[in-house]
Order: structure tokens, then C-alpha cells, then sequence
């Protein structure tokens, strides 16, 4: 990829920080039957966790993919970054795309042993989360408890991996290219070197929790928009976080677009 490094590296710790903050994705393999492949493609959601910076993947028996990796391990694998609760009906309407991550590589099934593997180190992340939520402030908690999905954090979306793992096929998935693209659509492929340097944002676990206990709260809500006001001198009519980690957090705003032909202003969504 052309750019200087520092550039180079922002992209690989997006990528990331997206395949550590999510439980699953679209993955993509070539159809095939008795004579072959079929150059068709089969595509079905996944769960998936990340272990030094590669997707193992949990793919169901019955899945259509344990068929076609038989014959041809190609495969695709496309993850998004978190979009809960109000903020996904929000990106539609404006038809803003969440920012993802497109990987290309062989989907290779894993033996007996290293699926034991798989399963203790999902297993310890799992705990780990946990523990981290256990052992967090009272105000932190509060903030993850005010989200209203339907589990609190990505941990508990993977624990049925665990309690059926005999359902599942496990798959390792080895990387042959990396893309990041962003809201806009823009794509910047990344060096697999700089995936590998690169670390996940400790807080990327809990991204979705984090996110959706911002935006459903109205008095959270209001204090992103005397932010706005505030700090970026934008006089905002509402406001929702759109990402965030360590390093701070980006904020969709309703904010005053420009002056139109006839001299009015209409509001308009501005990251």
C-alpha cells in the first residue's frame, strides 16, 4: 500500500480492532458438488473469535461451507465494525455504510487437538472479559449495563460455542490479503506484516456494549452534543457515538449543513 507508515499502521489497528470487537461475520466459500467446484459462491453468517491476530471460525455441521472447503479452502470473510441498537436504523437512513474488513486467505479445519486448543483459549478470553466487567467502576458498569441488546458484551454472544461445541466444525482462517474499508467506501488494502504488528484495542471486547450504552441513554446524548458545541464549535441538534476506543471516539452529529440557493439551511448528519 502506498503512504507513510503511520498511516499504514492506522489502518491494520482499525482492522483490528473490528475483528476483536465483533462475534461474526459473512464468510464466503466456492460452491461445489461430486465434479468439483462450481465457481459459484456460497455465503452464510459465522461466529468467529480472534487469536493472535487470525479468525477461527465456528462453522454449524449442516452448513453448506464444510461441503465446499473439501474441495476448494478459498475463502472470503467479511466483518463489520459494531453498529448497535438506534445507531443501525441511523447509518441506514443517511445510507452511510459502518466502516469493515474484508480478508481473503484458505479456511483450513482444525484437527481434534487444536480444536481443544481453540475452545480453551475462547474459553479463557471469555473469562477474562468477565472479569474485567466484574472488576470495573461503578460508573463503567452502569454504562454497560444501559445497553439494551440482548447480551452485554461480545463474550456472552460466543457462549454457545462453548456449551454445543460438538455442533460446530473449527476452522482457522490464514490470511492472504487484508482490505479495510471505511464509511465511505473507500478501501485501503493493508500489509499482512502490519496486521501482525499491530495490537486490538483493549477495550475493543466491549466496543458494542460501550457504543449502545452512549446512544440509548438521552442524558449521555445530550452531553455529546454540548461537546459538539463546546469543543468542536458545532452547534449540534443531536449526536451519537459512532466509534470509540482508547484514544477517544468519533461522534455523528446533527449539525446546520450549508446555505442553500434560496438562503435557507437545512440539518444534516456530519461525523
Amino acid at each position: 500500500m502506498k503512504g507513510n507508515k503511520a498511516t499504514v499502521l492506522t489502518f491494520a489497528n482499525k482492522c483490528r480492532n473490528i475483528l476483536a470487537s465483533n462475534w461474526q461475520g459473512n464468510l464466503n466459500t466456492i460452491k461445489a458438488d461430486a465434479k468439483g467446484s462450481k465457481e459459484e459462491i456460497y455465503t452464510s453468517k459465522v461466529k468467529y473469535f480472534v487469536k493472535k491476530g487470525k479468525p477461527y471460525i465456528w462453522v454449524p455441521e449442516q452448513d453448506l461451507h464444510n461441503v465446499n472447503m473439501i474441495i476448494d479452502e478459498r475463502g472470503s470473510f467479511a466483518v463489520n465494525s459494531p453498529f448497535p441498537g438506534p445507531l443501525a436504523n441511523l447509518l441506514k437512513s443517511i445510507k452511510k455504510l459502518p466502516a469493515r474488513v474484508a480478508l481473503t486467505g484458505d479456511v483450513v479445519p482444525l484437527k481434534d487437538e487444536k480444536v481443544k486448543l481453540a475452545v480453551e483459549s475462547l474459553r479463557e478470553s471469555i473469562l477474562s472479559e468477565h472479569k474485567a466487567i466484574m472488576e470495573s467502576t461503578y460508573s463503567v458498569s452502569g454504562l454497560l449495563s444501559s445497553s439494551n441488546l440482548g447480551c452485554a458484551s461480545r463474550s456472552e454472544n460466543l457462549l454457545e460455542l462453548l456449551d454445543g461445541n460438538g455442533q460446530y466444525v473449527v476452522y482457522k482462517f490464514n490470511l492472504s490479503s487484508c482490505m479495510y474499508i471505511d464509511g465511505n467506501g473507500g478501501t485501503h488494502e493493508v500489509d499482512l506484516e502490519d496486521i501482525e504488528a499491530s495490537k486490538a484495542d483493549a477495550l475493543s471486547p466491549f466496543f458494542t456494549s460501550l457504543i449502545d450504552g452512549i446512544n440509548q441513554s438521552e442524558v449521555r446524548r445530550r452531553a455529546l452534543i454540548l461537546f459538539c458545541i463546546t469543543y468542536l464549535n458545532r452547534n449540534a441538534k443531536d449526536a451519537y457515538i459512532l466509534s470509540v476506543d482508547r484514544k477517544g471516539f468519533d461522534v455523528l452529529g446533527k449539525v446546520l449543513g450549508p446555505v442553500m440557493n434560496n438562503g435557507s439551511r437545512e440539518y444534516q448528519w456530519k461525523e
